[in-house]
């Protein structure tokens, strides 16, 4: 239905427009029945609805209605299926639907800068491109069903450490290139209704009322057309956060900032223009969710439960497969073991915590598909809440474990290890799980280790493990969706979506996480990641898009669309993908910019493509991939803008940032020339470096090295000085001429050179 919204507008009071800028309750955002304007409600929900019967908590400590419980986002990353996620998004908007509610809260789109960070499980990848592609789809799912999204938590919000006070000190060029990367891609391609603002500060200023943050770059830059909401709680100064672009304080303040924004108009401090428009995008919010209300809407729990599985199945990871110890084969004798067989950890904890509408074990999913003639032993092998050994569960894991064929150990982290609310301290899991999977693999050969967490974790016993499947929270369907893959029903297909160090040190944040009291730098700058792990050569346990399968496949037929191309060209990639194994498969192809030769520090390779495709034993398919400017740019802070180096650049299509399988190199030409000033203290080689400048100063070197006797023989000069004096000119600065030319070049003539270049 149109309505008139400046309409609306004029006929509110002052103190009913400052009303609405924040909550009515915890969940619901403010109402003016007078004016037909409706009351809405939000809720949690990032892998699944968290709609509360009754209190107003934020942390999960009241029942909340059955809901599916799906994969979480570090799970749901690792299917790299924009489609899938897209399904999964659907899925959630209709139980959104069914449930009244207007706006799910979600996707996280924050950076994995660490390990640590103890709600890595809600978030998508270490990876800006992965990460903006999968919370685009998810939003776009969501909002297809008519129901809003919250992309969160914006912006460099990577550690629950400090987290409402921390202030996240971050370069200009890192900050483009990696942290507000994982959200542009996300608003510019799904819009999503709101953007949530984070606790933090970002470079001195919190996140709830930075205006270069929420409206310079998300709504003047960027063209967010909704609103921006505050985590709940976040709100610092209430007028300075309007001003700024927050236009929606969640939860209410009980009235006392809506005074205080009531005061600020009328005291000239806030013009009544701002908040006008923050009033309207609310309205347009309101008015959009009702618009789409679907007051009959239902949906089909066994149908959902099947996505839920489905998708889990997508999402696991073969880390390990020696000898093709997977798939299990039926009809034998099997040893399940581990407390999390009979009790999966399928979510995280904190704010997003799901109650499911049912739960599959995965020990009884695993004796369904074992086979009529199987025998399935189980042993819990270890207590869950605490961390060291109980003897008589090992004793009994490891007797099941010797007259068993092969024994399947279920592990990972428990509630404790990873929440919301608090960081990991160490990569670790329990101990009395290291010491079982280390007490089996000492009886029986046939070792399969099952992980079940949200992120990574070391493995000291990698080398007696014969397999090793990451399911990480894999919803309230993983037990069935592990018994696929564990049987061959489900031929795994995820890669990761982050890496997986051997070590905790071996992280690029390792010495500047979580900071040092309410202040956290970001020295290691765009070295995230495989960025970092591939630039530096630092060999991780598992590489970032690592992932293996039951078949095979074959990459071949590399074509670019073009050899040479400008900056604002497109550039079509092709590649040949063939299933060479004798099982149906899916492959994710993976598509690396290196910049061959750059000026300034870049990465050895970044992620600018990939896809997923599907193949039958023997098919082959031809993958097609676009890249344009951003492809190959890096964010310039002089140019506030991205910027492509004219050179050459290599097209890397790899199975992992580590396995390359092809490659090939282009030309690009940059249509930006970027001059930067020319002052007394440039130094030539900088000035030679630029085809317009160099031959201007070339005739003034070659003078000043024969005054300074540059021109004579070697013999003269001595072995190596010739090479020593061109190095030392090199890095001269333009003033040094003066000083060294003994009144052949003057500062009059240097101020005349300066002119001229700068002209240049």
């Amino acid at each position: 239905m149109k309505r008139d919204i400046q309409a609306l507008l004029a006929e509110m009071t002052l103190e009913e427009k400052a009303g609405m800028c924040s909550g009515l309750d915890f969940w619901r955002l403010k109402g003016v029945e007078r004016l037909g304007i409706p009351s809405i409600m939000v809720t949690d929900g990032p892998h699944g609805l968290r709609k509360q019967q009754g209190g107003t908590d934020h942390l999960g400590i009241f029942e909340s209605v059955p809901a599916t419980c799906f994969p979480s986002a570090a799970g749901m990353a690792s299917s790299w299926d924009r489609e899938l996620i897209g399904k999964v998004g659907e899925a959630l908007g209709e139980e959104c639907q069914a449930e009244n509610v207007a706006v799910l809260l979600g996707p996280g789109a924050n950076i994995k800068r660490s390990p640590l960070c103890g709600r890595n499980f809600e978030y998508f990848s270490e990876d800006p491109y992965l990460s903006s592609e999968m919370a685009a789809s998810h939003i776009n799912g969501v909002q297809s069903q008519g129901v809003g999204t919250s992309l969160k938590h914006f912006a460099v919000n990577n550690q629950e450490h400090r987290r409402m006070g921390v202030d996240a000190v971050v370069d200009e060029r890192t900050l483009r290139e990696i942290y507000l990367a994982s959200f542009e891609g996300a608003v510019r391609k799904a819009q999503p209704w709101t953007v949530m603002s984070a606790y933090n500060k970002v470079n001195g200023t919190y996140a709830s009322e930075n205006p270069y943050l929420l409206t310079d770059i998300l709504k003047d830059e960027w063209g967010h057309e909704g609103l921006v909401v505050t985590d709940w709680g976040a709100n610092n100064n209430r007028v300075d956060g309007l001003a700024a672009g927050q236009e929606l304080e969640m939860p209410s303040s009980g009235g006392v900032n809506d005074r205080k924004i009531v005061a600020a108009v009328q005291s000239g401090q806030l013009s009544e223009e701002v908040l006008d428009r923050a009033v309207e995008r609310i309205l347009n919010l309101i008015f959009k969710s009702v618009d789409n209300r679907k007051p009959e809407a239902d949906y089909d729990r066994a149908e959902h439960h099947a996505l839920a599985r489905k998708v889990a199945g997508e999402t696991m990871v073969l880390l390990k497969n020696e000898q093709s110890l997977l798939p299990l084969q039926q009809n034998r004798k099997l040893a399940v073991i581990g407390a999390f067989a009979q009790k999966p950890r399928y979510q995280g904890g904190g704010s997003s915590h799901i109650r499911p509408t049912q739960i599959d074990v995965p020990l009884e999913e695993i004796q369904r598909l074992a086979g009529d003639a199987a025998s399935v032993a189980y042993a819990q092998g270890y207590p869950v809440d605490r961390d060291d050994t109980d003897e008589s569960m090992l004793e009994q894991a490891i007797e099941a474990a010797k007259a068993a064929d092969a024994a399947v150990i279920f592990a990972g982290l428990p509630d404790r290890y990873e929440s919301e609310g608090y960081d990991r301290k160490h990569l670790r899991m329990p101990a009395n799980q290291n010491q079982l999977i280390e007490a089996i693999a000492a009886v029986q050969s046939n070792v399969v280790v099952v992980l079940l967490c949200g992120s990574p974790v070391e493995m000291p016993w990698i080398g007696h493990a014969g397999a090793v499947l990451k399911a990480y929270l894999g919803g309230q369907a993983v037990g069935g969706a592990i018994a696929d893959v564990l049987f061959g029903i489900v031929n795994p297909s995820g890669k990761l979506a982050e890496t997986f160090p051997v070590k905790l040190s071996d992280n690029p944040s390792f010495l500047f996480f979580p900071g040092e009291g309410n202040r956290v730098e970001y020295r290691e700058g765009i070295f995230v990641g495989y960025r970092y792990y591939d630039t530096k050569q630092v060999k991780p346990l598992f590489p970032f898009g690592h992932g293996l399968s039951y078949t095979s496949f074959a990459y071949s037929n590399l074509l670019l669309s073009r050899k040479e191309m400008r900056d604002t060209d497109t550039l079509e990639v092709q590649v040949t993908v063939q299933n060479t194994g004798t099982r149906a498969g899916k492959e994710i192809v993976q598509l690396y910019v290196r910049d061959v030769e750059s000026t300034v520090m870049r990465p050895t390779k970044e992620l600018k493509g990939f896809a997923k495709v599907d193949l039958q034993p023997g098919e082959a398919t031809t993958v097609t991939l676009t890249l344009d400017k951003r492809s190959f740019a890096y964010y310039n802070v002089l140019l506030k803008d991205w910027h492509v180096e004219s050179g050459q650049y290599e097209i890397l299509i790899g199975r992992s940032s580590e396995d390359i399988a092809l490659s090939d190199t282009l030309i690009v030409e940059s249509t930006v020339k970027v001059k930067t000033k020319v002052e007394r203290s440039t130094l030539l080689a900088d000035l030679m470096s630029d085809p317009d400048r160099a031959p201007v100063v070339q005739g003034l070197i070659q003078s000043f090295q024969s005054g300074m006797g540059a021109s004579m023989d070697s013999d003269a000069l001595g072995e190596g000085m010739g090479e020593m004096f061109a190095e030392m000119m090199k890095y001269m600065p333009l003033r040094a001429m003066v000083s060294f030319s003994q009144g052949a070049f003057t500062d009059e003539m240097l101020d005349g050179l300066l002119a001229q270049l700068n002209q240049l």
